[in-house]
């Protein structure tokens, strides 16, 4: 009697110890809480103290994996009873629901843009926990990883990922996986307006009378400058393109920093009219003699189809390469090189390439150019784009407009 006595004391002292196990008939029991809700599991296992302390480290194991985001109530139950109603049947992992997920939104977009896509989503979905079940996700979560992201990176990155991430979420509400607000918490960060920062006269005057080393990089530049192409646009130009009797370049691609052909921005071509600067620009690009014969690319339209095109590269890498082996084109990001090598001969304040773009529209606005103009030549579906983001060129002209409008008037009348 004494000895059943003090293995019971026994038994409850060690119970007492540990929390959320408890005795349950002639068994042990666990219980914790799992979606806000209380989950008991009879372990059938008899009642002594090595089992009670087994229980313990069985729980400890499941709230780790709550804690986690991966718990798995069949896997850690099989014999459950309540396994059924526990969890569900759309239950995931977030990398199985990311390779589901990839394939389905890849054919909607080209191939550097789902590079992209996946950089971004496989950044955020192990930032997350890519062994986490996507039903347990919270918008905590979400919240969390904004301040991850932002604390190392770039504002416009971290916005990238958010949408991105969005996307994905988004689908996996849709499809039952997870709960319903997640994509919503994706909430992008503020950014502050950068201001163009157009070039003056005289440092377009350093950048080609000092800067540029080559004819070909001198023409380039004031291609650049007074037509507004993108960089992109501008490194895919071909002598097909231009039409010195018109006055005008066929703006028919862009070239990615991969090397590959696509269409402008907008997804159209269109036609640019070539003030004097640029028409003579043409005109010393198409006398330099690359020695590049025509060149068969691919120009993809969508994920799905491509045209193929006969040209000839206008600006060209070849001229002043020292190797043997150079790619015939520009791309983006050897062009960020040469242009940055440009303004430090210079001497002036380096600005991105794409700054000559922002030139072009400042000057033509301070020149008082009609708005639709400008952004057709520029490639903008309308000119809202030039009022948000020029505006304080044009306030610039106010003081005078007045006197402009009613001069106008006078020639009506």
């Amino acid at each position: 009697m004494g000895r059943e006595r003090a293995v019971g004391s026994g038994v409850e002292a060690e119970l007492a110890r540990h929390t959320g196990v408890e005795i349950h008939g002639n068994s042990i029991r666990i219980v914790f809480m799992w979606r806000k809700r209380r989950c008991r599991e009879t372990l059938g296992l008899p009642v002594t103290k090595a089992n009670i302390k087994h229980a313990a480290q069985l729980r400890a194991a499941v709230l780790h994996d709550i804690k986690l985001g991966r718990f798995d109530y069949a896997h850690h139950f099989p014999d459950s009873k309540q396994a059924g109603n526990y969890s569900s049947a759309r239950d995931e992992r977030l990398h199985a629901l990311l390779a589901r997920y990839k394939p389905l939104k890849a054919v909607d977009i080209t191939e550097e843009t789902e590079s992209r896509y996946n950089i971004a989503l496989d950044i955020c979905i192990d930032l997350l926990g890519k062994d986490r079940l996507g039903s347990v996700l919270l918008p905590e979560d979400i919240q969390k990883l904004r301040v991850e992201l932002i604390g190392t990176r770039a504002t416009s990155t971290t916005n990238h990922y958010l949408a991105t991430l969005a996307g994905f979420l988004a689908w996996c509400e849709g499809n039952s996986y997870c709960r319903p607000g997640l994509a919503n918490a994706c909430t992008r960060f503020e950014m502050t307006d950068r201001d163009p920062d157009p070039l003056t006269k005289a440092e377009l005057d350093a950048l080609l009378n000092r800067g540029c080393l080559h004819p070909m990089d001198r023409a380039a530049v004031t291609l650049a400058v007074y037509t507004g192409l993108r960089p992109g646009e501008l490194c895919a130009l071909a002598r097909e393109d231009i039409d010195l009797v018109k006055g005008q370049i066929h703006v028919n691609r862009a070239i990615t920093s991969r090397g590959t052909f696509k269409l402008p921005k907008t997804g159209k071509k269109r036609i640019v009219l070539l003030l004097p600067p640029a028409l003579e620009a043409c005109k010393e690009l198409l006398n330099i003699d690359h020695g590049i014969g025509s060149q068969v690319i691919t120009v993809q339209l969508t994920r799905h189809e491509s045209i193929q095109e006969t040209v000839t590269p206008l600006i060209s890498p070849v001229v002043q390469a020292r190797r043997k082996k150079v790619n015939p084109w520009f791309i983006p990001t050897s062009w960020n090189s040469k242009w940055a090598n440009i303004q430090r001969r210079a001497k002036i304040r380096p600005r991105r390439p794409y700054q000559t773009r922002h030139t072009y529209a400042c000057w033509c606005l301070v020149a008082r150019g009609n708005l639709a103009f400008i952004a057709k030549q520029m490639g903008h579906k309308d000119f809202t784009m030039l009022v948000q983001v020029y505006a304080k060129w044009m306030d610039d002209e106010s003081p005078s407009e007045l006197q402009h409008i009613w001069a106008g008037m006078q020639k009506a009348a």
